[in-house]
């Protein structure tokens, strides 16, 4: 399980539930945590096991990317966005998506994702 603590705080600001056995996701957070200089954000590997900490089971957070910002969890789109909002470089996204019109249109982007994830896992495996 792999999880980062903020040096200016005791916990971190978002906690990110991922699937670290998707290739797009372990692409996806690689980069993310590339851009957390700050370590901001705690990323727990769900596909490595159970997270005590959290109160939603495995299988839920396999099946949609899962995030705990200021004590509530969101899942989808707004996970991504409460992601984005903990990052410097991608703030200004994450602020733009609390915009429900817009947070609307990027959680039909992310249900369609999901529809052809398979196949896109499919690609990155080969690529591997």
């Amino acid at each position: 399980m792999d999880s980062r603590v903020s040096h200016d705080n005791a916990t971190p600001g978002v906690t990110v539930w991922y699937d670290g056995a998707c290739p797009l996701c372990q692409r996806e957070i690689a980069f993310m945590k590339r851009l957390d200089r700050k370590e901001a954000i705690r990323f727990i590997d769900v596909a490595a096991g159970a997270d005590p900490s959290c109160p939603i089971d495995q299988s839920t957070l396999l099946e949609r990317f899962h995030a705990r910002e200021n004590g509530k969890i969101v899942s989808g789109a707004a996970a991504f966005a409460a992601m984005w909002r903990a990052i410097p470089a991608m703030r200004t996204l994450g602020l733009i998506a609390r915009n429900k019109t817009v947070l609307r249109i990027l959680e039909r982007l992310y249900v369609w994702h999901l529809r052809i994830r398979p196949q896109l896992q499919a690609i990155a495996r080969r690529f591997e």
